[in-house]
């Protein structure tokens, strides 16, 4: 067989895959990395550094979906920052429900404090939901809302957490909590506690540009921000404000 027929079989082979995922999704949503591959995907939940220390029900794999609006209005923030060589960086975004159920009983034992030294040391477990840290229905499984940060241009290194690393404290000072790449936000993603209230007074004045920056660039997009945490945006528009969605991220 000529290596133009194995490139050709390869090509459609690729072209059917990408159809048969896009198929895969509701009507109304997307891919991030189709709609703007620039962005950088760290799905946090789809691994073991999260809050509850190991991958969550309905993260199958490692990428981002959203509404189309949602991801519309992101590919125009991205296209804002990079002149200035910056990029934005996705934590999160559509979430099955099931994902959100598993945590309601990951709330209810008190057994299970893993990663409570990093993303909750000042927050009785049983309380997230009553702080309004984590919802029972949440608005990322309406597919417009988005946790992300800015990162610079070129991206930083970033270490792999993996089980067993060290758990620090996520509110402390840039270079002594987790290295995320993310320019200095005051605390690390997913902190639950007052250090990640969006206008925290609290910061250095270089913080509180940068948590500035981030929400002057969303809101400009059509997002609004949510006040107690300083990653988390939703799309004011949001072409399904009454649905909560339950397919798997794959």
């Amino acid at each position: 067989m000529s290596q133009q027929i194995i490139r050709l079989l390869i090509g459609l082979t690729m072209t059917l895959q990408q159809t048969i995922s896009a198929q895969s999704l509701p009507d109304g949503f997307v891919y991030l990395h189709d709609i703007d591959p620039t962005i950088i995907q760290e799905v946090r939940y789809a691994g073991f550094h999260n809050f509850v220390g190991r991958p969550i029900p309905g993260y199958n794999a490692n990428v981002i979906i959203l509404t189309e609006a949602a991801a519309l209005a992101l590919k125009a923030v991205q296209d804002e920052l990079k002149p200035f060589q910056f990029t934005l960086k996705v934590y999160d975004a559509y979430r099955p429900q099931m994902a959100v159920d598993s945590w309601v009983e990951w709330a209810q034992d008190p057994s299970d404090q893993l990663m409570k030294a990093e993303f909750y040391p000042e927050v009785d477990k049983k309380n997230v939901f009553e702080l309004g840290y984590v919802a029972k229905k949440s608005g990322h499984s309406r597919g417009s809302t988005v946790d992300l940060t800015i990162v610079p241009l070129p991206v930083p290194h970033q270490p792999t957490w993996k089980p067993g690393d060290p758990i620090v404290d996520g509110s402390l000072p840039h270079g002594q909590r987790f290295a995320d790449n993310s320019i200095d936000m005051g605390t690390g993603f997913d902190y639950f506690g007052e250090p990640s209230h969006t206008q925290n007074p609290a910061f250095p004045v270089h913080v509180r540009a940068n948590r500035l920056l981030l929400v002057t660039l969303m809101e400009k997009h059509g997002f609004k921000n949510y006040h107690r945490e300083w990653w988390h945006f939703t799309l004011v528009n949001e072409p399904f404000p009454d649905t909560y969605f339950d397919f798997p991220i794959e």
